[in-house]
This record gives C-alpha cells, structure tokens and sequence, in this order.
C-alpha cells in the first residue's frame, strides 16, 4: 500500500482510514467506459447494472467498438431503458471517438488535464464522468473530484468545513487536497468509504 504513509501524514484524514483499497488497475475499452458511465448518470448501481447488462446483450457482444454501438437504433435503446438524452448522448460518445481514434493506446499517453480537455467536448460528457473515467478505467492514483456530492459530504463531516457557500468550500477542499498529491484518488476513495459506511448511534 504505496499510498499510505503518505496519506497517513493528514491526521485527520488518518483518523478514517481503515482498511486497504482496490488497487487501481487499467482497464480496457475506455469508450465503452465511458458510454457505461453515461447510462448510469443518476441510477441507482443496481438499476444501471441491469440496464448495462441489457445493453450489451443487445449490442451481442461483451466488448462492442464504438461502431456496433453507432449502428445500435434509438428504438432500441429506449427499449432497454435508456432516456432520449442517454440515447443521443451514447452515439455522440461513440461518433467522436471514431471522428478522433480515441483509442485505450492515445489516453495512455495523455495527461489527466489533457483527457478532460479532450473528452468533455461531448455533449453529454462533464468533468466529473471523465474523472471517474480517469480513476477506475484508465487506473489514475492523482484525480480529485471535487465536484462530488460524495466527496463533498464526507470533508464537510471530517474537517468541519461549512456548505454555506459553495465556491469557497471548493476552494477550502481543494487546498485540503493538495496535502494528498500524487494520491488524491486513494484519498477520495477512502472518504466515499467513509460517507457510505453505516453510522453507530
């Protein structure tokens, strides 16, 4: 665990680490990545799942290229489940990253900023999908999300920040953060775990 005594240098942040992480590993396909991303915007985990699951048994494939996904119909997409915004926002994912070869070899090669620059060109792709997209697809330890309603909570509780005022709360997380370079994901992941572990009363 690299990241630890590092991280362990926060005290407070200390104070709610427990257990090791998942190390962050690449994956593969990082447009279909992303496209999963988009389907599960504001879904449950175990909705979006079901509605992933049926998506790739429409597209008959496990790992479908952005073209089998481009020649997928609206109709059926809506039958699985998929709002006409997700729709058009999935073809618009895959119809970019045939125009630019986003290929899993091109983001490899980028930074973290210049993939955000990149990819929140698409409609339908914020800085926060990408983001996620950076930590558990393409495995990078230094991404803080600071737009995170998660992340957000779980500092407000640790460090006795105030929500009051958006802007400067950002900026306090942010100032925060820069005590957990070049591990900041580890650090976010330990604060989701914090937030969603069950509270004794």
């Amino acid at each position: 665990m690299h990241y630890l005594p590092h991280l362990q240098t926060d005290a407070v942040l200390a104070s709610i680490i427990s257990a090791p992480l998942p190390v962050l590993e690449s994956q593969s396909n990082m447009p279909l990545k992303l496209m999963g991303s988009i389907m599960s915007q504001q879904l449950s985990t175990k909705v979006a799942a079901v509605i992933y699951q049926r998506f790739i048994q429409l597209v008959n494939s496990p790992n479908p290229t952005p073209q089998q996904v481009l020649a997928l119909s609206a109709v059926d997409l809506r039958a699985i489940g998929l709002s006409h915004a997700k729709i058009q926002y999935v073809h618009n994912v895959a119809q970019f990253c045939i125009d630019h070869q986003i290929t899993d070899t091109l983001l490899a090669q980028m930074t973290d900023d210049a993939i955000v620059e990149l990819l929140t060109q698409i409609k339908g792709v914020g800085r926060w999908t990408v983001e996620m997209l950076l930590m558990f697809g393409l495995g990078r330890e230094d991404v803080f999300a600071v737009d995170d309603l998660g992340i957000q909570q779980a500092m407000v509780r640790v460090y006795q920040l105030t929500e009051a005022n958006k802007k400067q709360l950002k900026t306090q997380m942010m100032a925060i953060a820069d005590r957990w370079k070049p591990y900041r994901t580890y650090a976010c992941m330990y604060l989701w775990r914090y937030k969603d572990a069950p509270t004794i009363s």
